[in-house]
Order: structure tokens, then C-alpha cells, then sequence
């Protein structure tokens, strides 16, 4: 359980950033964790993700009980349970609960915070049309104002934020690695405004978040420096922040264009850049690292539970996000001249992160699978 006692992380609001839980679990919900969390450490926000749903549900016998319900209802006419219909009901459950808990942080933010995210399937990465159809319906079954709608930044993942924004949805985007990838989000995003101004509709309730991955970038980069020579060995635990400040950089050029201004004189609400992916993997490096190098105003970081407890302990909080920028641009550059372009780098980690949801996505509706049956044998 997280510590109720906030320290540092109070801070951060003050500094402009939103504070965001990176997780989600029944017993969270209902034992008053989260209220606690919200309460006294300034969360105003929950992230969830299909590997999320995987520990919590397999982990935990919170879930017996609706599980077993879907039991004793019996199974369908092939003799299987339907995992998929059981998975939904948790996670739209889950989902509700978050979003009623943070609804006050969403009225009195006026929409900027207290969202819940729910992902797509990972299995609709590279399908637009799947990914729309999915999402409209999650947003109409969850039937929450605070609901976000978690969207791959795929090729395909692409003109489904645009179409979705323009419907009125609230869409976090998902599993973004690059600067360049993050303007095409952007874009979309902004065309899908420009879509919904064009045919009459409202700007003011419609929010988004770019979600840019952080540790697995430096995973995959430092990798390869290992590979190399002592200049190499210079650039470790580099990349990722420098990426963030980059794309810090585009999201401060575009909200003071004029096309955005266009939409803001209509209420529209910027595109906020949200931290994910902050655990530190590399033991040598500080267990903060994400977020104290990333700290500024029109920001979102979202923090699994350890990193709340470590930071609410040692965090250091100041404005550095615009910090170091020469070096941010200078790394690129440097990178490429040992052989390793970025773009390359996004690329991969986005196949690499649409498979690590998709496994365990699937694990989970095995087990889900496994536990009906076992439970309708039990009697339970």
C-alpha cells in the first residue's frame, strides 16, 4: 500500500504539472487508497494499460467474486467461457470507479484533470477502422465525461485520433517514442479540432494527451552505446529525457501558432505531453530520474506506485524541463555519427510496445478463461 503521508509530490502542482497513477486495482478503489492518493498527494489522475489489467486482475482475489458470477451464468454454446466479455465487465468496473472517485478533481480542474484512461485492445493496433469502432464503444460503455480513450500512436493509430477527437472524444495517445511521431500526433489532434470547429460543434469539453515513453527508450539506446566505446559510454541515460525536452519544445512552437490560437479563441484545450513509461530500469541510475529532469508548466507525469513512494521520499522538485536544450538538440547528432538514428530507435520500441501489451492482453483472457472454469467446478 502507498504511504498517505505526501511529501514532495505536492509541489509539482505548483510547478505546473499534473500528477498522474499509473495503475489501477479493485482494492485500491474501495479500501480508500485512491481517495488518500487524491487527497493527499495531489493525484488527479489514473493511467491504466493492458499489462496493468493483466497483474492486477491475476494477482489479486479482489476479482473472484465477479468472476465467479460470470461462472455460474454459465458458459456460451462452444463450452468456453468468454473471456473477452469477462475481461470488459472488470475493466469497465474498475474503470467507472477511478472516474466517480476523480470526478471532483475534473469539475474543479474546469477539465483539465481527474481522468481515467482505458486502452483499446493492443490487438487494433494497425486497424483504424477497429480502433474507432472499439473506442466509440468503450467511451459509450464506460459513459464517463472523465473517461480517456487510450489510442496507439501507430500509423493506423493516427487518423483514428483525429476521427475521434473531431466525435468529441477524449483520446490519450499511447506508446509514443519519437519527436517526429509526436508531430503527427499532434497533428491529428489539431485537425481533429479543426474538424469538430468546421462543423459547428463544441471545443471546451474535448481533452488529449500525448503519452511519451521514457525508460524503454534509454533501454534500447544504452544497449547499443554498451556496444561501443568510452564516447559511447558518455551518452547513456541521455536519450530519453533529451527526446522529451525536444518534444517539450514542439508542443511550446505549436500552442503559440496561430492556427492553435484559432481554436483556443474557441475554447480548445492544448494537447498536454504526459511522462510515461518513468520507472527507471537501469539500476545505476537514480530511481526519480524521470521526473525531476522533466518538471514544467502544461505537463503530465504518470508515476507507478514505487516511484510515488520514492519520490514522495527523496524528490527534489524545480522547474528543469527547459533546461540542458543545447545538449537535447546536439544528442541526435551524436547518436547518428556512432551509427544509431532515433527514428529507427522509435520505430522499433513502437512494434516492441504494441507486443508488450498484446502478450499479456492475451495472457489475461487465458486466465480469465481458467479461472471461470474453475470456479463454476468449485461451486464458488
Amino acid at each position: 500500500m502507498i504511504s498517505q503521508h505526501a511529501n514532495q509530490l505536492r509541489s509539482l502542482e505548483g510547478l505546473g504539472q499534473s500528477l498522474w497513477l499509473d495503475y489501477i486495482e479493485r482494492a485500491l478503489l474501495v479500501n480508500g487508497e485512491l481517495e488518500r492518493l487524491i487527497r493527499d498527494d495531489g493525484i488527479s489522475g489514473v493511467t491504466s494499460n493492458p499489462a496493468i489489467f493483466e497483474k492486477a486482475i491475476s494477482q489479486h482475489a479482489e476479482y473472484d467474486a465477479a468472476i465467479a458470477e460470470f461462472a455460474r451464468r454459465g458458459p456460451d454454446a462452444q463450452k468456453n467461457y468468454d473471456a473477452h466479455k469477462i475481461y470488459e465487465e472488470l475493466v469497465v468496473e474498475d474503470v467507472r470507479l477511478a472516474a466517480d472517485l476523480l470526478r471532483n478533481v475534473y469539475d474543479t480542474s474546469r477539465r483539465r484533470d481527474g481522468y481515467v484512461s482505458l486502452e483499446v485492445s493492443p490487438q487494433f493496433a494497425y486497424d483504424t477502422a477497429a480502433t474507432v469502432a472499439e473506442a466509440k464503444r468503450l467511451w459509450d460503455r464506460v459513459a464517463r465525461p472523465n473517461l480517456m480513450i487510450k489510442v496507439p500512436a501507430t500509423r493506423a493509430g493516427l487518423p483514428a485520433i483525429r476521427q475521434l477527437i473531431a466525435t468529441g472524444i477524449n483520446v490519450n495517445v499511447t506508446l509514443l517514442f519519437g519527436v517526429a511521431r509526436y508531430r503527427e500526433v499532434a497533428e491529428s489532434y489539431l485537425a481533429g479540432m479543426e474538424d469538430r470547429l468546421a462543423n459547428g460543434a463544441a471545443l471546451d469539453h474535448v481533452a488529449s494527451v500525448a503519452s511519451f515513453f521514457l525508460s524503454r527508450i534509454d533501454t534500447l539506446v544504452d544497449g547499443f552505446l554498451d556496444r561501443d566505446g568510452a564516447q559511447a559510454q558518455a551518452l547513456r541515460g541521455r536519450a530519453a529525457i533529451a527526446c522529451a525536452r525536444l518534444a517539450y519544445q514542439e508542443y511550446q512552437g505549436l500552442v503559440s501558432s496561430a492556427r492553435w490560437q484559432a481554436l483556443a479563441t474557441h475554447g480548445a484545450r492544448s494537447q498536454l505531453l504526459l511522462w510515461a513509461s518513468t520507472s527507471t530500469k537501469d539500476p545505476a541510475y537514480a530511481d526519480v530520474m524521470y521526473v525531476e529532469a522533466l518538471i514544467g508548466p502544461d505537463t503530465v507525469n504518470t508515476l507507478p506506485p514505487e516511484t510515488i513512494v520514492a519520490y514522495r521520499d527523496h524528490g527534489n522538485p524545480a522547474l528543469r524541463l527547459e533546461q540542458e536544450l543545447e545538449a537535447a538538440r546536439a544528442l541526435p547528432g551524436q547518436l547518428a555519427a556512432l551509427g544509431l538514428d532515433l527514428d529507427t530507435v522509435s520505430d522499433e520500441l513502437e512494434h516492441q510496445g504494441v507486443q508488450k501489451f498484446i502478450e499479456p492482453y492475451e495472457r489475461l483472457l487465458a486466465t480469465l478463461a481458467r479461472r471461470a472454469t474453475e470456479l463454476a467446478t468449485s461451486g464458488r
